[in-house]
Parts: C-alpha cells; structure tokens; sequence
C-alpha cells in the first residue's frame, strides 16, 4: 500500500486539527484507517523534511506528489485521504 508522508509541527495548531479530521474520518469510514501514514515532525527530522518542497505545515505528499499544503478543512483531509486510498486499489 502507498504511503502518505504527512509534515507537521508539535505545535501547530493547524496540525492538530487535520490530525483531529483524520480520526474522525476514520470514525466516518473505517478504510481510511488501512492507510498508512508516516508523519514527520519538522523540528525533528529536518534532513527528510528538507528534501521536500512545501513552506507551510500541514502538508500531505502521497510519493512525490503534494496534496495539500497549509491550513485545512476536514473536506481538504476527506480528499486527501480518498486520493490515498484510491492509489491503494
């Protein structure tokens, strides 16, 4: 299965609310819960985060490809993980 790479900040609060919309969309639809996610806190890994090209947190990368960068919506969430699971089939 494709995996998201998901860039955060501890402290973001933008961060922690599309990591709330993750929940409650996997609440919403169990099949989001099959995908994997490796989220990536900036601060700690600055060498994998450097080797991507976005300015604001979070931002979502499926492969290469950005799917989303900065504040977000549970609709931007909700589409981000349907692109994911989509890869997936």
């Amino acid at each position: 299965m494709t995996e998201l790479t998901y860039f955060r900040l501890s402290l973001c609060p933008y961060c922690r609310r599309a990591e709330q919309y993750i929940e409650e969309l996997k609440k919403e639809n169990p099949q989001y819960g099959r995908i994997k996610i490796n989220m990536i806190d900036e601060n700690k890994d600055r060498k994998t985060a450097a080797e991507y090209d976005y300015w604001y947190v979070p931002c979502f990368y499926l492969g290469g490809q950005k799917l989303h960068e900065g504040s977000a919506s549970k609709e931007n969430i909700k589409a981000v993980l349907d692109v994911a699971l989509g890869s997936a089939c």
